[in-house]
């Protein structure tokens, strides 16, 4: 069912209760705690108990150009039910040098044994604003994967955070951003081992050219009783210019004690080996470059399972990168 979230209200009052505003945890996120505040409906994405949606849901979210800067606040439900399977797509984009502020809010609920997709794409122009923030809960045996891809807004930030609320689940974070010019682009995200037996996976990378700058501080929590948690963290990034910056901070929280547990992050420029291996077979310089940089990205867009999704992301790349 894909519905407002005004009219889920009105049919049955009590339906969203326990599910909207649950899990994005406002006294943390104070981002999250204005949409919440501001926003007035939202889209509603549910899937019953041992259903498999065959189509994926696509959400778009558009800003114009107004007279004067103004603020939109979508909101977005996606609730899971037991052993069911979805897969829902994010996109906000802008019509026009739009200088507004978007501040976005997701929360997706994963049922007992519930398999969920789930990618996200910020594309505004480069004079927008953009803060967004996702939030999982993963029931008992339950996988989630989230791809989110930001390409546009003079400063943007996504905050992802997952709960991994019972035992045997399983989630995977991938992100890839690409800035230019004086563009700001942050990346936050966490993943909350609060049960045993969790496992989780997560890959961001950037790439910067120009002047802009990007930050990535990633936390992977154990708590106590986590025990049997398998969980790693990779951070990569990719200047393109002399004046490109990044800064990078993965964290590990371990409160337990048979674990595994591995996070890593690198910084540097395009290999001048690799440049001189592709040169020296008869490809020109800017060829070369181009091959190595879509082959640093492809490292993510490659696990998007949506093969539309895939295509969209590499046209964009190539009319994005110098």
């Amino acid at each position: 069912t894909v519905s407002t979230i005004g009219d889920a209200v009105e049919r049955d009052p009590g339906s969203l209760e326990t599910r909207l505003g649950r899990h994005s945890n406002s006294a943390v996120h104070p981002f999250a705690a204005l949409n919440t505040a501001l926003f007035e409906d939202g889209a509603l994405v549910a899937v019953k108990d041992n259903t498999v949606a065959d189509l994926p849901v696509q959400l778009v979210f558009l800003s114009t150009v107004t007279a004067s800067p103004a603020i939109s606040t979508p909101r977005v439900l996606v609730v899971l039910g037991r052993n069911s399977q979805a897969r829902v797509i994010e996109t906000f984009g802008s019509i026009g040098p739009s200088r507004g502020f978007t501040n976005a809010v997701t929360e997706v609920v994963v049922g007992d044994g519930a398999v969920v997709e789930h990618c996200r794409l910020q594309r505004e122009s480069d004079s927008a604003f953009h803060i967004g923030h996702t939030a999982f809960h993963l029931g008992r045996s339950s996988r989630s994967s989230s791809h989110a891809f930001a390409f546009g807004g003079r400063i943007s930030r996504h905050d992802a955070v997952a709960v991994l609320g019972d035992e045997g689940a399983d989630c995977t974070l991938n992100g890839l951003y690409l800035g230019g010019g004086t563009q700001l682009i942050d990346n936050h995200t966490e993943i909350d081992h609060a049960t045993p037996h969790g496992t989780s996976h997560e890959l961001y990378k950037g790439i910067l050219g120009g002047r802009a700058r990007g930050v990535f501080n990633g936390r992977i929590r154990v708590r106590p009783d986590a025990q049997k948690t398998d969980a790693k963290q990779t951070n990569k990034a990719l200047l393109l210019s002399d004046e490109a910056q990044v800064n990078t901070r993965p964290q590990l929280e371990i409160l337990a004690n048979d674990v595994r547990c591995t996070h890593g992050a690198t910084v540097g420029q395009l290999s001048q080996e690799a440049l001189f291996y592709l040169r020296t077979r008869g490809i020109g310089l800017d060829d070369a470059k181009s091959l190595l940089v879509r082959a640093f990205a492809a490292d993510v867009t490659s696990r998007i399972g949506l093969e539309p999704v895939r295509a969209e992301l590499d046209r964009l790349l190539a009319a994005r990168l110098p």
